[in-house]
């Protein structure tokens, strides 16, 4: 038999038996015609095969095989499904994930966008108000107040001046920085710098344009300062914020 294939020892004793039997019977009718007599052997010999054992192929081994080697297939045809399957699972996930972030990351930008606008406008309606708040309070020179001309003034007659000319609403930002500059003196002038006057102006020339008597008269010098801290900073009061600031106007 060939080893290749499982086969199974099967008696086949009823099978020999009968086979048997009718060789015999054979045998007998040959010998009767024969004349012969040993008969009796054969079917001894006959007998004798049948206790034999007879290894014949099992046909269901062979099928029990194929139907192993279909479910493997279909195992294996299972699992390539499953990784194929969990394949497209994971790529659908990130591709989600990344549409997510993208769309996280534009309602993010849209968002600071929309607040940087937001501030830009608050910060245009502010300064609008407060040039218009400015605007409101601004104090032109008093062209028309021309106090005596004196060979010496005080303290206190130039801050009345001042008073008259500036107004109310612009006084107090105005003498603060004079106050700072020059200490309502409106002769002194800096010896490093060479600026001079109640506004320490540099150079001392340009109150020229409020008056020839720019470097005696205190009136002059005042008007002078208004014009040039309305014309620079809107009023002396802008003046004076951008003087803290920086120290200098």
């Amino acid at each position: 038999m060939v080893e290749g294939n499982r086969v199974s020892r099967i008696s086949v004793r009823g099978f020999a038996v009968a086979s048997a039997t009718a060789v015999t019977t054979v045998g007998a009718a040959v010998g009767v015609a024969s004349g012969d007599d040993g008969s009796a052997n054969d079917l001894e010999v006959v007998a004798a095969d049948a206790s034999l054992l007879v290894e014949i192929p099992a046909a269901g081994n062979a099928q029990l095989h194929t139907t192993s080697l279909s479910r493997q297939a279909e195992t294996q045809d299972h699992a390539a499904e499953s990784a194929t399957r969990k394949s497209a699972e994971e790529s659908a996930r990130k591709a989600a994930a990344e549409k997510a972030s993208a769309k996280k990351e534009a309602a993010e930008k849209a968002a600071a966008e929309k607040a940087a606008k937001e501030k830009a406008e608050q910060e245009a309606k502010e300064k609008a108000e407060r040039e218009a708040e400015l605007a409101a309070t601004r104090s032109e020179a008093r062209t028309d107040i021309s106090p005596p001309v004196q060979s010496s003034y005080t303290k206190a007659e130039i801050q009345a001046m001042a008073k008259q000319i500036v107004g109310g609403g612009q006084y107090q930002c105005f003498s603060t920085i004079v106050e700072r500059e020059s200490g309502w003196n409106h002769t002194i002038s800096n010896p490093s710098s060479g600026a001079y006057g109640l506004m320490q102006a540099l150079p001392g020339t340009k109150m020229a344009s409020a008056g020839a008597d720019w470097q005696t008269n205190p009136a002059t010098q005042i008007k002078w300062g208004l014009n040039y801290m309305n014309e620079r900073y809107g009023s002396p009061c802008g003046a004076w914020e951008f003087w803290q600031a920086n120290h200098w106007y």
